[in-house]
């Protein structure tokens, strides 16, 4: 029966160390449906589907399929029982290949229980073909980007044959064309009779595919209803608790002279002659499709990646920036797109993780002042909003946003002159978004030079003064507050010289 739910939990809790995460949380699926999970980060949605994954234990509550209790200790047992998820975070080894991603944890063995690698060969290829996608099967997941490897997260998890598949921010890194075919794969998989959670903060989408939404708030169920019966201005005052009337806190500043400029700047085929410059004051987007070349120069111009000609200049003296340290020692900062790779440190503290890369602050003759350290800490975390029960907390228990403005935080403690954001807002919720909105606006205010990365149109027309757009690794156009639309950046964006 269609409307039979699939997957039901029953007054499900669970607690950490000074946090309770869920409480009395009552949900469902039905077959054939998509369930969607709305609430700030921070909420309770990826615990909560990580209980049903079998990677946490309730401390009470029913977990039931098709009526029927069950115990999932881990996520083979989730696996068993036809369950499978992606998640948000991107939890890959760069080293092993596309073909070893997509078994990991479930190879197929011959005769003898050795590994069957012509098997999974034969299987890899069969995938490829079958979702039209065009990776080799012995490349390393290093060598691909972002987007890439979230695609293959996402064919990974169908490739399960699942009854219940839980999408956790499965769009949060892919072009809109991989969304469509994404789109395209929910509408196949609901006609089969799977059974699909998806969590989004991008409403628009949510509403395209969306039978069902539940929202929670601080670990509560606040409503569940059908998407007909809900709207994106109601779902958002559901999430947070108020209404937000202004998305984009950007505030008019007076802008100084300039403080980062880039000349000639070229790495190979990759990007050719980019000139750019960003005043004091003032937020300058970088827009432009998946592969145009915006995280690219970012990143040679932090020391992540080498490149062949050109010069960096910062308030105007002529920089050689060779490594990451260079670029910090000459007060530029950068967020990466990719936080837990290149952002944090997992397993450590938050207080480890903001002080890390400004030790030297705190050593005095040898010897680290730790009460120094604490206070420093806590109040660059108090001036960035970081929502955390203790300095001590592991950044891997904080919800996206928390991390993200922990790494500004810790960026911030370098009081540097030039911030490069990389894709601020992926992953995160309406009000936490708003918040490192606020926080740009801020640094902008303290004459810190901001440039802004992003894939979120709206988000570069909203919190930017001036938009570089690039193409195939060139810088197409750049635009000016009177002349910002989608349409503008999207005409640079698909234009080739």
């Amino acid at each position: 029966m269609k409307n039979a739910p699939r997957l039901e939990l029953r007054g499900v809790e669970k607690s950490f160390p000074g946090v309770k995460a869920l409480s009395n949380v009552n949900f469902s699926v039905k077959k054939g449906t998509v369930h969607v999970l709305c609430g700030e980060n921070g909420a309770g949605k990826s615990t909560l589907m990580k209980i049903i994954n079998g990677i946490y234990q309730p401390d009470n509550g029913q977990i039931l399929m098709d009526g029927k209790e069950v115990k999932i200790h881990n996520p083979i047992e989730a696996r068993k029982l036809g369950i499978s998820m992606i998640f948000q975070e991107l939890n890959y080894i760069p080293e092993i290949t596309v073909e070893q991603n997509l078994f990991l944890g479930c190879e197929p063995v011959n005769k003898l229980g050795a590994v069957d690698w012509k098997e999974i060969r034969k299987r890899t290829v069969e995938l490829m073909k079958q979702e039209n996608l065009m990776y080799e099967p012995e490349t390393k997941l290093k060598d691909l980007t972002v987007s890439d490897i979230q695609m293959l997260e996402i064919l990974k998890a169908i490739s399960y044959d699942s009854d219940v598949i839980i999408m956790d921010e499965p769009t949060s890194a892919i072009t809109n064309r991989e969304v469509e075919v994404l789109f395209k794969k929910i509408a196949d998989l609901k006609a089969k009779g799977v059974s699909i959670i998806y969590i989004s903060h991008k409403m628009e989408e949510i509403f395209r595919i969306a039978d069902e939404i539940t929202i929670l708030r601080d670990g509560s169920v606040i409503d569940t209803r059908p998407a007909s019966e809900l709207t994106i201005d109601k779902v958002i005052s559901l999430m947070v608790g108020r209404t937000i009337t202004n998305v984009y806190p950007k505030e008019k500043v007076p802008i100084g002279d300039v403080v980062l400029e880039v000349e000639g700047l070229t790495q190979g085929q990759t990007f050719t002659d980019v000139n750019f410059t960003v005043r004091a004051g003032e937020i300058v987007g970088f827009a432009g499709l998946m592969g145009a070349g915006r995280t690219e120069v970012a990143r040679a111009i932090f020391g992540l990646d080498p490149f062949t000609a050109g010069k960096i200049k910062i308030k105007g003296r002529e920089v050689t920036i060779k490594s990451v340290e260079d670029s910090i020692e000459n007060g530029m900062v950068m967020l990466s797109e990719d936080r837990k790779r290149f952002g944090i440190v997992p397993m450590r503290s938050v207080l480890e993780n903001v002080s890390l890369p400004n030790l030297r602050l705190f050593i005095k003759k040898g010897r680290l002042h730790a009460r120094n350290e604490n206070s420093t800490v806590k109040a660059y975390c108090d001036r960035m909003r970081v929502k955390t029960p203790t300095l001590e907390t592991s950044i891997d228990s904080l919800s996206g946003g928390n991390q993200q403005k922990v790494v500004l935080a810790k960026w911030m403690l370098r009081n540097p002159d030039v911030l490069i954001v990389d894709e601020p807002t992926r992953g995160i919720d309406v009000g936490a978004k708003f918040e490192i909105y606020k926080l740009m606006t801020d640094l902008a205010r303290e004459k810190k030079a901001v440039i802004m990365i992003s894939s979120e149109l709206p988000e570069l027309l909203g919190m930017c003064d001036r938009i570089y757009v690039m193409a195939k690794g060139q810088i197409m156009g750049e635009l000016d507050l009177p002349d910002f639309t989608q349409e503008n950046i999207m005409k640079l964006a698909t234009r080739s010289r």
